[in-house]
């Protein structure tokens, strides 16, 4: 059901209409403490050379040089420190206002129902999955059509906030929940703020709370890697290209797709630095081998003697290709398979099935694989971006280094 917003009249769902409404006051409030910036640091150089010791009657009628740079010196950090406030003010409002997301959540938990079916197949191959992870669906009169990428973010912070307890105190402020999308969307915003990814930002004109923009792995590991959490991209492209390896900047296929749409010139959608790794393997075969050594990482010398499904320790993959993304939450090798491109199946939630179709093949054990299965066949697209989320929280030096996204590129 849908309800009037009293402030700017447009129609809005009723169980977000509060929430709505008290976003107009952060708006205004903001606004008024910028327009107080911007007044106090029209006024700030004045006051600050009456009082400073370098200022005197005889210099009154012009600046020094000294006098200048002093100036100059002081509002910087001044300006600096002010705009630093109203950000953290800006934040505070944000941790305050921000709603959890309401989802079909399955009993039980979804991944444990996958795991059952899964052993049921365990002669004929080997699993292995994430731990615990929520399946958030695109809704129909909400997100349909656009909101993939912020479904599974939502479905990586899932994860994160059950199986990562460094995670989950610094996760969107502390809230112990998952937000709904025009709250991901707002730290997303205050992210670029604080000069992550300030090249993609730029794409956006810094702006996507409350637009239907598409966005992919890069804004996913920039809303994640401004909470300190050591989020990485891997590029897979098979792509031919003209420019060395060293010179070239990397996109990911999202990138690419909002590129042609948009019909941009110039290439500044995202600052990438690559570092080739390609592999011996042939084709998506490297994209293949890549996943299944990613999730067995950890498994070492087990691998060859459990006779279980394999519960990994690393995150979802957020998994980008041109136009969709969707959450990579496990692989599947087949043991007695004759040919490499049969050998794996990905496990994928996607966020345009429904959880209700998800809980009821997997209870029933009968036609799951066709909703989460993906095998080497399915791999049609010329280029694939993951992201993916490592241990740890990072500070002070470490956190200003992840303000820039490098990523690792592997020749497909």
């Amino acid at each position: 059901m849908y309800s009037i917003c009293p402030f700017c009249q447009r129609d809005v769902l009723s169980a977000e209409l509060q929430w709505h409404a008290n976003n107009h006051f952060l708006e205004d409030d903001f606004e008024k403490d910028m327009q107080l910036a911007k007044q106090i640091s029209l006024e700030l150089p004045t006051s600050i050379l009456m009082d400073s010791p370098a200022y005197s009657e005889e210099s009154s009628s012009g600046f020094s040089g000294r006098s200048a740079e002093i100036s100059k010196s002081t509002f910087k950090e001044n300006h600096h420190g002010l705009r630093d406030i109203l950000l953290q003010e800006r934040i505070s409002c944000l941790v305050g206002l921000q709603t959890k997301d309401t989802f079909y959540k399955v009993e039980g938990g979804l991944m444990n129902l996958l795991r059952k079916c899964l052993q049921l197949e365990n002669r004929k191959s080997r699993s292995v999955i994430s731990g615990y992870v929520d399946h958030y669906q695109s809704v129909q009169s909400e997100d349909y059509g656009w909101g993939c990428g912020w479904r599974n973010i939502q479905m990586l912070s899932s994860h994160l906030l059950m199986q990562r307890k460094e995670a989950k105190v610094v996760l969107f402020g502390g809230s112990e929940f998952v937000p709904v999308i025009p709250s991901l969307q707002r730290w997303l915003e205050v992210a670029w703020e604080r000069g992550f990814d300030v090249p993609g930002s730029l794409s956006f004109s810094k702006e996507v709370y409350g637009s239907k923009k598409w966005i992919g792995a890069t804004e996913c590991a920039t809303l994640f890697r401004s909470f300190g959490l050591r989020a990485m991209v891997v590029d897979f492209d098979s792509l031919p290209s003209s420019r060395k390896m060293v010179e070239k900047l990397v996109y990911g296929p999202m990138d690419k797709f909002l590129q042609r749409c948009q019909n941009e010139k110039h290439s500044n959608v995202i600052n990438l630095e690559s570092s080739n790794k390609g592999e011996s393997i042939g084709g998506h075969q490297v994209l293949m081998e890549w996943i299944w050594n990613y999730f067995t990482y950890e498994a070492g010398s087990r691998l060859d003697d459990f006779q279980d499904v394999l519960i990994s320790h690393k995150t979802p993959l957020y998994f980008q290709h041109d136009g969709h993304s969707r959450t990579i939450v496990g692989i599947q090798m087949q043991k007695f398979a004759k040919g490499p491109e049969q050998k794996y199946s990905l496990l994928i939630l996607d966020p345009g099935q429904r959880t209700r179709d998800l809980e009821k093949t997997l209870g029933d054990n009968n036609g799951w694989q066709k909703l989460i299965k993906r095998g080497f066949h399915t791999l049609k697209k010329p280029q694939y971006q993951l992201c993916y989320i490592d241990p740890g929280v990072a500070y002070d030096e470490e956190w200003e280094d992840l303000k820039t996204i490098h990523s690792e590129y592997i020749r497909l």
